[in-house]
């Protein structure tokens, strides 16, 4: 279970750095290009605890990357006026159905 709270840490943290990419117009911007920094040393100091803890890596990174993608897909649809197509949001879902299946696979 803790794994799992870390892994959710190290989503927020990566989602958070790749929004504030955005932002920070090629690091021009000081305040955004920190948070970048930030966000993604704290994702990888994260997701290196999750391994720590057991998940397997295969998992663990399947999960990150999945619910990386279909976050700042929603964050730049909702909130920064990006297109969401319905080819597009098909694709999140068969990323998020590809690491469904990992994770089940895991527990056979």
């Amino acid at each position: 279970m803790v794994a799992y709270l870390l892994l959710a840490g190290a989503v927020f943290a990566e989602v958070t750095g790749t929004v504030a990419l955005k932002f920070s117009e090629g690091f021009s911007k000081l305040g955004p290009s920190i948070v970048v920094v930030a966000g993604y040393v704290t994702a990888f100091l994260l997701l290196a605890q999750v391994l720590k803890a057991g998940l397997p890596v295969g998992v663990a990174y399947g999960i990150w990357a999945a619910a990386g993608v279909a976050l700042v897909a929603t964050v730049g649809a909702l909130f920064l006026g990006e297109t969401m197509t319905p080819l597009m949001i098909g694709g999140v879902v068969l990323v998020i159905a590809g690491v469904l299946l990992l994770e089940l696979g895991r527990s056979q």
